[in-house]
């Protein structure tokens, strides 16, 4: 019986491996974005959100941001949100090949700052001109992706506050201005409770009490009782 259930095992495993890497294979490119699904620059926005994660006003409010930036430093940031990565992909690699395909020559890329974000795993990626680099160097420009945007992601998906505070960033460092720097991550620690209020002290001893009477009201009798009776 033993052989027999054995080999029937075997005999499913073959089938339920290639059942798992097939639907694999077919569910995970439908929620991928390849490189050559991304439309030319857009012509009217500063945000290509492919992945339907920020919210009108949100990408609104970027893109004047970055409309104003260049006309008074001639800087270009583009941020795009993709639903996924195909399997050879990486995020860095994918914002590396987006930003080459858009900006063909390093005339082209020289003012040119890039941010994609793949919303199925959250991992962000930035790349630079080399015009940029000079104003903004790459820890900074690392920090902001790696940090001012995913803080707000990592404490609720909070995609519009990532994103906005992310070109808040960008735009005052590309500006010139002084780099107001990651955000602050608080550990909140729950001090309320931990004592006892003195309201709560006298509360508990007198349940204590209560319970102590209540037990003396049962012990005593039944031992004056089992005393006499002996």
């Amino acid at each position: 019986m033993r052989k027999l259930l054995s080999a029937i095992g075997n005999r499913w495993v073959f089938p339920i491996v290639a059942l798992i890497l097939t639907l694999q294979c077919v569910v995970a490119p439908a929620y991928a974005t390849s490189l050559y699904e991304v439309p030319s620059i857009p012509a009217d926005s500063q945000v290509l959100d492919l992945a339907n994660v920020l919210s009108r006003f949100s990408e609104g409010k970027i893109t004047e941001s970055f409309t104003d930036l260049t006309a008074e430093t001639g800087q270009e940031v583009r941020f795009v949100t993709i639903r996924g990565l195909d399997y050879d992909e990486t995020i860095e690699s994918f914002t590396e090949k987006l930003f080459k395909q858009w900006f063909p020559t390093p005339d082209d890329q020289a003012n040119q700052t890039l941010m994609v974000l793949d919303k199925l795993t959250n991992n962000s990626a930035i790349y630079t001109g080399e015009k940029v680099k000079a104003i903004m160097p790459d820890a900074i420009a690392q920090s902001v992706a790696q940090e001012t945007l995913q803080v707000p992601l990592k404490v609720g998906e909070r995609y519009n506050q990532g994103f906005l505070d992310a070109s808040d960033r960008l735009v005052a460092v590309l500006s010139g201005q002084e780099d107001p720097g990651a955000p602050v991550v608080q550990d909140t620690v729950q001090v309320e409770g931990t004592f006892a209020t003195p309201e709560q002290t006298q509360e508990s001893n007198a349940t204590v009490w209560v319970i102590g009477l209540l037990i003396a009201a049962t012990v005593i009798p039944m031992a004056t009782y089992f005393w006499y009776v002996k």
